[in-house]
């Protein structure tokens, strides 16, 4: 979720809410037992405090149950956004700024930062990882569909690989106009064969083999293709480059086909790597937010109680 104009009435209204929650702590903090959570003013905080808390955790049931016509989805996304975000001075205010002396509350603090933080990172990575993918990944798929492509791509390049070494085999489908025309004159040219006229070596054609099922092909179909000589682009091109001296000319396009499916796969798995930073923080988030949810309620319950 991108944070543009139509967050602006939510800014304004989270920017008065803390100017006046601040107006009211300070001559709080001056009274003479000074700032309590037990305190009328201190619940009030607290109330209000965890009133927010508790929309935004709404957001996980709003986004299980996307039936319920309650509200927009942009509206309860921004809600979660600026009144989590709000909700972390008004407990502030309702602790006295403190981490509290008890376990339950020293844990509550913690888990309320770590919420508080993790969401806010959050935040900014989906403000700039799209626009990552975008500038360096021209060819973006649907995430989901990472792997299908993936096998695709091996499919294709078992397809030309096995018309290369073919070719390199002097299988006469896939020479060219001149080539057939010279192995049709082998034997009455002085010097030439069948074999010279397609280009035909097997020894390259074994390399080439070799290199597919060794190399490119795991490489492919492995999840971001670690350790992999192919996941360098510059190793990669002074390979193809290698292979291109020792190939004829008239193949090259092959190898360049098989080149342009690594750079291929390479994009696949930045894209891969940059969905999961931008998507990562929700592993910290997401059970760090219900946790504090249920503590919250128990301390409240104790509190209000005893």
């Amino acid at each position: 979720m991108l944070i543009d104009s139509t967050h602006r009435p939510w800014i304004i209204a989270t920017a008065v809410a803390l100017v006046l929650g601040t107006a009211f702590y300070v001559p709080y903090t001056v009274s003479v037992r000074g700032p309590q959570g037990g305190s009328a003013t201190g619940i009030v905080y607290g109330s209000i405090g965890s009133a927010m808390m508790l929309f935004a955790g709404l957001l996980g049931a709003r986004k299980k149950v996307p039936v319920w016509r309650v509200g927009r989805a942009t509206t309860w996304m921004r809600g979660h956004l600026w009144l989590g975000l709000l909700s972390f001075p008004f407990i502030l205010f309702h602790s006295g700024f403190s981490l509290g002396a008890a376990p339950l509350t020293r844990t509550l603090m913690v888990l309320f930062i770590v919420v508080v933080a993790s969401g806010i990172v959050g935040a900014l990575l989906q403000e700039f990882i799209p626009r990552v993918i975008t500038a360096r990944v021209p060819m973006e798929t649907v995430y989901e569909q990472i792997d299908s492509v993936c096998k695709q791509l091996d499919e294709e390049a078992t397809t030309i690989g096995a018309e290369l070494c073919s070719a390199l085999q002097g299988d006469l489908k896939f020479a060219s106009q001149t080539q057939r025309a010279e192995a049709a004159a082998a034997g009455t040219m002085g010097g030439l064969t069948f074999a010279s006229a397609l280009h035909a070596d097997e020894r390259f054609a074994g390399t080439i083999r070799g290199f597919l099922d060794g190399e490119m092909r795991p490489y492919l179909l492995q999840d971001g293709g670690r350790g992999r000589v192919l996941a360098d682009k510059q190793r990669t091109s002074a390979m193809f480059g290698q292979f291109k001296i020792l190939c004829p000319e008239d193949l090259w396009p092959r190898l360049d086909d098989l080149e342009n499916i690594c750079e291929e796969k390479r994009e696949l798995d930045r894209q891969r790597t940059l969905h999961r930073i931008l998507h990562g923080w929700l592993l910290v988030h997401i059970p760090a937010s219900y946790a504090l949810l249920l503590l919250g309620a128990i301390h409240a319950v104790i509190a209000l109680r005893y």
